[in-house]
């Protein structure tokens, strides 16, 4: 985990982190609306995403996929297999290499605070372990998977809490490396009478 930590920093160039936050700006602007406009068409009705939810139960899960009818069953399968297999790389791309540029420059090298580069890979791990648990249950529905649709709101949850908490983070390496900028410039000035 530290070799890869170490690896991000030094792929985490200002240009790098500059785009992909230019990439992760123009996902939103341009696929995210049209992928949820493609959502609430395909559901048959308002039964919700377990995708959106912060926590569900298997019973919530099989709510939502009798909700969805066999279309939207269909089309929940097809789109956690071509837009969301994307959509966290995405997110990852643009939180690791963020929180890399920000923290290289807020915090000493050897500060454990290097570490929280790693996050925002957790968090897509756990996204796609989500994707593919509840896209078993759309799947196999009417027929149960209980140890599936037990797994699959905890993977969730663990998602939401990791990319949370690495947006949250980026928030903390922006103040820290923008006090630290801060505090050289200070420095600076008064060095210079």
């Amino acid at each position: 985990m530290k070799k890869l930590s170490k690896h991000l920093h030094k792929l985490s160039t200002g240009r790098m982190t500059l785009a992909t936050l230019v990439i992760f700006i123009l996902f939103m602007i341009l696929v995210l609306p049209g992928q949820a406009q493609q959502a609430d068409a395909s559901a048959e009705s308002e039964a919700g995403s377990p995708d959106l939810s912060f926590f569900y139960t298997p019973a919530d899960l099989y709510k939502m996929a009798e909700a969805y009818g066999e279309a939207g069953r269909a089309a929940y399968i097809r789109a956690r297999f071509t837009f969301d297999l994307v959509w966290p790389l995405v997110y990852a791309a643009f939180l690791a290499t963020s929180m890399s540029w920000l923290f290289s420059r807020a915090f000493h090298p050897k500060s454990r605070w290097q570490w929280v580069n790693l996050a925002p890979f957790w968090g897509m791990i756990f996204d796609f372990l989500e994707n593919i648990s509840t896209s078993w249950v759309m799947a196999r529905y009417p027929n149960r998977t209980p140890v599936i649709a037990f797994l699959a709101p905890w993977f969730t949850l663990v998602k939401w809490v990791l990319v949370g908490g690495s947006f949250l983070l980026l928030v903390v390496g922006i103040i820290a490396a923008v006090w630290k900028w801060g505090q050289k410039r200070i420095a600076r000035f008064d060095s210079h009478p």
